[in-house]
């Protein structure tokens, strides 16, 4: 099961819409056949491993880390090839969250005679298709709110002079390790999303910048209630097709058209107070079929996040540095209650630590 869900890893950026699945067929003590899911090679993870193992996998035992399906969507049940291929046996990470499948596929291999067993690296398996759990049960994405700080809670240093003739000098918190794990989460995200003032004070990029390969390219989402984005900023000068504002402004103005020649795509929203309706933007990208997001945003916007009760799990980087100052705290939320962190870990990039937390365990079935 460890071997199918490094299988299933492979998937990462590659398997979204779907989940990521990993399987593994042995007979007699050996490997004979192993698969996982890319979303363009159509097939599921049980029938890439079951085409590689041919007539080996009669008599066989299916090692898979989510349920096998037993409906018909794009492609036909993997419980009927299981079954066709002789397959004696079937141990399963967990349950299979889509409610149109949950323990249907389980009931159909056992009517067919094969044993089946399930549980096994179950919290493994959940945490690698939290994503896709929390999209097909509420049809939102998973957002993970990341942060770089300093010790002192705050998300910028002191700004230095400008040199002549280059962008802002502008300091980076964390380190080369910390950046380069923020690029590998890019690439396992399906957008990310922040706020205007955020492109505005930085005037970042905000790409995936990891090297590896995904299927589509990571969607760049900016709330922007009165559309100040400048056509000149270096993420709409960049733009193809993967720019989504949502603004409360008239589309049809000077502003509006000139973003919109430049492949930027305008989504008009609500806004209260000058703020977008958050829960509406997610309601939209889920709609979308895009199942995580990453929050890389300022203080206004990951204080409504977490006030919205949006924010699925944090992971904050910590450099060891002292701004000083309390100009760019980590969130503005004054009427956030204490909320509770869950499955907290620590993990060690360079000199920075980062801090994983779960705001939000389950999902509404």
């Amino acid at each position: 099961m460890q071997h199918a869900l490094a299988l299933a890893r492979k998937g990462v950026g590659l398997a979204s819409p779907n989940p990521m699945v990993g399987c593994v067929i042995v007979r007699e003590g050996q490997i004979v056949g192993e698969g996982f899911h890319q979303y363009e090679w159509r097939d599921h993870a049980e029938i890439v491993a079951l085409k590689s193992a041919g007539e080996k996998a009669r008599g066989a035992t299916l090692y898979v880390t989510l349920e096998p399906c037993n409906h018909t969507g794009r492609t036909g049940p993997c419980t009927e090839a299981i079954i066709a291929a002789g397959i004696q046996r079937v141990v399963a990470a967990m349950d299979d969250p889509n409610p149109v499948n949950s323990g249907r596929g389980f009931e159909r291999l056992r009517a067919a005679g094969i044993e089946v067993f399930t549980g096994v690296y179950e919290e493994e398996a959940h945490r690698l298709n939290e994503p896709f759990t929390c999209w097909i049960r509420t049809k939102r994405p998973f957002v993970t709110l990341k942060s770089a700080l300093t010790l002192d809670g705050q998300l910028a240093l002191p700004k230095r002079a400008k040199k002549s003739g280059k962008r802002a000098n502008r300091d980076w918190i964390s380190s080369e390790e910390s950046r380069a794990e923020v690029h590998r989460m890019r690439h396992s995200s399906d957008a990310l999303l922040t706020g205007i003032g955020t492109i505005l004070a930085d005037d970042p990029l905000l790409t995936d910048r990891s090297g590896l390969a995904r299927r589509k390219p990571l969607l760049r989402v900016i709330l922007d209630s009165k559309l100040r984005l400048s056509p000149a900023s270096r993420i709409v000068k960049t733009s193809d097709d993967d720019l989504l504002v949502f603004t409360a402004a008239p589309l049809t103005s000077s502003k509006g058209r000139k973003l919109q020649n430049a492949s930027v795509e305008l989504v008009r929203a609500k806004a209260k107070n000058g703020r977008m309706d958050l829960p509406a933007v997610l309601k939209e990208l889920g709609r979308r079929d895009i199942l995580s997001v990453l929050l890389e945003a300022g203080p206004t916007l990951n204080g409504a996040a977490l006030t919205a009760n949006a924010v699925h799990k944090l992971f904050l980087f910590y450099a060891p540095k002292i701004a000083g100052d309390n100009r760019v705290p980590f969130a503005l939320a004054p009427k956030l209650g204490s909320q509770p962190l869950q499955n907290v870990q620590i993990h060690q990039f360079g000199p920075d630590f980062a801090i994983e937390a779960r705001l939000k365990k389950d999902f509404p079935r």
